[in-house]
């Protein structure tokens, strides 16, 4: 797509179509109050500027991700006021509105990358990141990725994924804007999860990246 005459090609003609087709689905099928615990964690985030092990605990409650693993324990050793030191400089950089959401996003991770459970893998990782900056950022998960798949894009694994998958989900954006819809980047993550995964399976299956 030409971002200068707005030209859209008939592959990205499709690939809106996907998109937002699957963006009603999923507005159709699940609870409206699924995110509660991701909006009071964000509202926490705003309110105090960083967040704790136990807020985080609600964000892996809320991605359905397993707690029985090793960074879980060595996360839970970690004193709380140091989690809120790496929090707070993520809040900061997620919302540095002097730099291009894919930098801010990328640096916002970074900034998670010394706690257990935040070396590899951006599920968790992007939970903690959207409610710190929910207007801005998008939730990543293997859905999502599967999702950028099967409308073509090639999202590579290595180290720098979310600050990527972020530029992507901004193309994605001027794309919704083109035909007419305003979307936040939740919007796109939330149409690339129900992209990514059989309906009938949305609700059942949990996000099983490893952290």
């Amino acid at each position: 797509m030409s971002m200068q005459t707005n030209e859209v090609t008939p592959i990205e003609t499709e690939r809106w179509h996907g998109l937002r087709d699957a963006r009603i689905e999923y507005t159709e099928t699940v609870s409206e109050v699924y995110d509660e615990v991701l909006q009071t964690v964000s509202a926490r985030f705003v309110h105090e500027g960083s967040i704790g092990k136990a807020e985080i605990g609600g964000l892996l409650l809320w991605k359905r991700l397993r707690a029985d693993t090793k960074w879980s324990r060595k996360l839970m050793d970690v004193p709380d006021a140091v989690v809120r030191h790496h929090t707070s400089t993520a809040y900061v950089a997620a919302n540095d509105e002097s730099l291009p959401t894919d930098e801010a996003a990328a640096a916002a991770r970074s900034a998670l990358g010394a706690l257990p459970g935040f070396k590899t893998g951006d599920a968790l990782a992007s939970a903690v990141l959207v409610a710190a900056a929910p207007e801005r950022l998008a939730v990543y998960d293997r859905r999502a990725h599967r999702g950028l798949g099967l409308l073509g894009f090639d999202l590579k694994s290595s180290r720098g994924r979310y600050g990527r998958y972020m530029r992507l989900i901004e193309d994605l954006r001027s794309l919704a804007s083109v035909h007419g819809e305003s979307w936040k980047a939740r919007d796109v993550d939330l149409a690339l999860y129900w992209l990514g995964g059989k309906p009938s399976e949305s609700q059942a299956l949990p996000d099983k990246e490893t952290q």
